[in-house]
């Protein structure tokens, strides 16, 4: 039998908002709208990018879409193509989330690139930054007074298919756009470079290629550590495809690690691209499945209880093969991971959380008048869980709702129960993939 326990008076700091996604709710130019699904699963933050791909579709987000002649002035409100990533920033609002906007580039597969190449000129580059977020923060050119908070510069430019300048280019282009939006937007946070990941730390056999990403991270801080001039880092975004919970769980240890180690105690940690990936063909589908759900689960409960600040999880665009959550209009069983969390994470305060067993990850949430535990299985069979439950009491009793996401259920009450005790123990029928969900509430009298 595995068990969890439960304390949910010892609070151990505050819940997360882990469960972000990348692009909005509503894609394929409008067509596919999911706002229901990312309003009631509490989406925090999505970030913009590959967002309508390929090439942002010619006119939404990246710099050369929302800025299509780079020969025009910055300064000048009629240069800027903003009407369509408009409407798609209003669609993300709407539902409650926050915008999180990467500056640059969508990736580019194909024979030819078009749009991967260092700008012309990085200061004026840097202005156009300037004029996006002008727009979108203090209403310039008809525009928005939106808090948007998080600025991300490029993504991924050691990876040739988004970036086909030197490294040295790069942590120029990233001085240079730093430096003018913190100066004129001290209050925002920018930073980078959402790289690809850390996979020679914890595999074997990596190419030299993959070993570069370790080496591009720690020149990347000696760069910026030996500037005369203050370069901010106010996050490093980093990513990671995988189906190990425990690498989540070392890289973003390493990423911690390495940024304390050279000083950046501030600097946030956010990892803005990851998904359930097989090695296998069928690895797109598998994302879709119950076996990425449990996945998900548990990782969302790693990234809570690890050196982690954010998380956005690689698509919530249907239409894309790295979307797991939907499949078209359908929500699919790994989105009811993502709702199951936001149950913990509206609840504000993490509580104590202890797992007996591997394959079995859990975190829970409490604040004066709710509870909840969120639990997922990782195991090779089916079989009993053991939820063993204390420091949530009521003299009316405490009444617990069970949701089981399985095979059979999508997130569905199974159970309810009423405790009157100090301690309460449930158990419950489990199969080898699987997420429960417990609800708790003090009983009014």
């Amino acid at each position: 039998m595995e068990k969890v326990s439960v304390r949910f008076d010892r609070k151990i700091g505050p819940m997360k908002p882990v469960h972000g996604v990348n692009n909005g709710p509503k894609t394929r130019m409008f067509s596919l709208d999911m706002s229901r699904y990312f309003r009631d699963a509490g989406i925090p933050y999505a970030r913009l990018h590959d967002t309508e791909y390929p090439y942002g579709s010619g006119h939404f987000v990246d710099i050369p879409c929302v800025f299509p002649d780079f020969s025009a002035d910055p300064a000048d409100p009629g240069a800027y193509d903003f009407t369509l990533t408009d409407q798609y920033i209003e669609a993300i609002v709407a539902v409650g989330t926050q915008v999180f906007y990467r500056l640059g580039v969508s990736i580019e597969h194909a024979r030819k690139k078009y749009e991967i190449f260092p700008p012309e000129d990085f200061a004026k580059w840097a202005q156009i930054c300037i004029g996006i977020i002008r727009h979108y923060t203090e209403g310039w050119a008809d525009g928005y007074r939106y808090p948007i908070e998080y600025w991300e510069i490029w993504n991924e430019p050691e990876n040739p298919p988004m970036w086909q300048g030197t490294k040295e280019q790069y942590f120029d282009l990233y001085a240079t756009a730093a430096q003018a939006i913190k100066a004129r937007f001290p209050q925002l946070k920018v930073g980078g470079y959402a790289g690809c990941g850390f996979y020679a730390l914890t595999r074997d056999n990596q190419s030299d290629f993959y070993k570069g990403f370790v080496s591009y991270f720690t020149d990347f801080l000696d760069f910026i550590s030996a500037s005369s001039g203050r370069i901010p880092l106010d996050f490093y975004s980093w990513h990671l495809y995988t189906t190990s919970v425990a690498e989540m769980a070392a890289h973003a240890d390493y990423v911690r690690q390495t940024l304390d180690r050279f000083g950046f105690t501030g600097t946030e940690s956010i990892i803005n691209e990851w998904n359930y990936v097989h090695a296998d063909p069928d690895r797109f589908k598998r994302m879709k499945k119950m076996e990425a759900a449990a996945f998900d689960a548990a990782v969302l409960c790693a990234l809570q209880s690890g050196p982690v600040d954010m998380g956005n999880y690689y698509d919530a665009q249907p239409n894309m093969r790295y979307c797991g959550l939907f499949d078209y209009e359908e929500a699919k069983k790994p989105y009811y991971a993502f709702y199951a969390f936001n149950c913990l994470y509206r609840l504000q305060a993490q509580t104590e959380t202890k797992c007996a067993e591997p394959g079995v990850y859990a975190c829970a949430a409490a604040n004066d008048s709710e509870a909840a535990v969120l639990v997922a299985m990782q195991k090779e069979t089916s079989g009993k869980l053991l939820i063993d439950m204390a420091g949530f009491c009521s003299d009316e009793g405490v009444e617990a709702e069970f949701y089981m996401l399985d095979e059979t259920f999508d997130l569905e009450l199974v159970r309810s129960e009423t405790f009157f005790s100090t301690q309460f123990k449930s158990v419950l029928d489990v199969t080898r993939d699987a997420v429960v969900l417990v609800k708790l509430r003090r009983a009014s009298k």
